[in-house]
């Protein structure tokens, strides 16, 4: 009980409501548009503890949220025979960025963090998209697991350069949902594994993060009841606006 109580204990009651409200806001955008609960969680956590206190947080329920994500579709096979190589960069790529970078490196993390969140933000917003031919995604999907393995390892946001190359690949709509589930299941593991090397994922880190599932479940639930009722285009322009401002944010102020 302890184990499971001792880092809100730690952080106080103020905080600890921050948490469970960071979770229900990250589970119901990604209930909306199927993305997006470690990069709210990571952006608005990362103002008020460090980014290693945010991504251990967020471990379990976006494993088991991304788990459920890429469960169903029927695609999932083609989609590892297709994707491995970026998926197999991502996680060498995490690993290798645990050890030379790591996340908790400070104000240096907390403006990184907001780079990457502002990155991302400006390319949902202004981003055009664009066809990849086959033949660039031997060298091309490799190098960006890589690249995101890296900025995964020094900020916990696993969306860049990921989320715009697997856009680029003309999936349907069911074959990209199955194919973020995959790439961020394994960002997540590799990122557990990374910060467990940096003593940064113990049994208290877990325990806090398990209690945040039912809020993430919560605010999931509520998002896809949402997004029969709203404009999902709509809706997905002010996350990437609020996105942005909280990304500049983080990274004019650490």
């Amino acid at each position: 009980m302890t184990t499971l109580f001792g880092f809100y204990q730690n952080i106080g009651p103020a905080l600890t409501l921050l948490v469970l409200a960071t979770f229900v806001l990250a589970g119901a955008v990604k209930g909306v548009i199927g993305l997006g609960l470690p990069t709210i969680a990571m952006g608005l956590l990362g103002m008020a503890m460090s980014p290693a206190q945010a991504a251990a947080l967020l471990i379990v329920p976006s494993t088991l949220t991304n788990l459920w994500q890429l469960a169903f579709g029927g695609h999932l096979r083609a989609l590892l025979k297709r994707l491995w190589p970026m998926l197999a960069m991502i996680f060498v790529g995490t690993l290798l960025g645990s050890a030379w970078l790591g996340i908790n490196s400070g104000e240096w993390a907390a403006r990184a963090l907001g780079g990457a969140l502002l990155a991302y933000a400006l390319y949902g917003l202004f981003g055009r998209a664009v066809r990849l031919a086959a033949a660039h995604e031997p060298w091309l999907g490799p190098l960006c697991g890589l690249s995101t393995g890296v900025i995964t390892a020094a900020t916990g946001v696993f969306v860049i350069p990921a989320v715009p190359y697997l856009q680029s690949l003309g999936l349907s709509r069911d074959e990209m949902v199955q194919a973020l589930g995959l790439s961020f299941s394994v960002s997540t593991l590799a990122l557990a594994i990374g910060l467990a090397g940096q003593d940064a994922l113990g049994a208290q880190a877990l325990g806090a993060s398990l209690l945040v599932l039912a809020p993430a479940l919560l605010g999931m639930l509520g998002g896809q009841w949402l997004r029969q009722r709203i404009s999902a285009e709509l809706f997905k322009r002010c996350f990437f606006i609020g996105l942005a401002l909280l990304g500049a944010h983080l990274l004019l102020n650490g």
